[in-house]
């Protein structure tokens, strides 16, 4: 713990013992102690999001890579990324002015196959 050895904090121990006295020192490493615990609970919340941050921008990039695989695939060209960030602006902002009918999943359109179901035969009575 910060190259200090078992001589050294017992040193300091009692050089704080004698300078602030046995009543003050529980109070000042309980404060110590919180002060400790906060800082490590800043830094991991501080390196979870820049961890976070990095899966993100990897995602991103290959999600972008896989885009331009798949558009040289189908023979199209991919949409720069300067072009396809405008695309996704617009993209928001006509989605927030549609109806909200249109949030709605299109319709599909059961085939059906005429062996599969028999035909119903009109009977004429006569």
């Amino acid at each position: 713990m910060f190259g200090i050895g078992m001589t050294e904090m017992i040193l300091i121990v009692a050089i704080a013992l004698i300078v602030l006295g046995p009543k003050k020192l529980p109070e000042l490493a309980k404060s110590l102690g919180r002060g400790f615990a906060e800082f490590k609970k800043a830094t991991n919340e501080l390196k979870t999001t820049f961890e976070m941050e990095m899966k993100a921008d990897e995602l991103k990039a290959a999600n972008e890579k896989t885009a331009r695989m798949v558009a040289q695939e189908h023979g199209l060209e991919p949409v720069p990324a300067a072009e396809e960030s405008s695309l996704a602006e617009e993209g928001e902002e006509a989605a927030g002015t549609e109806d909200s009918a249109s949030d709605k999943p299109p319709a599909t359109v059961a085939k059906t196959d005429p062996v599969a179901e028999p035909k119903q035969e009109s009977q004429v009575d006569g």
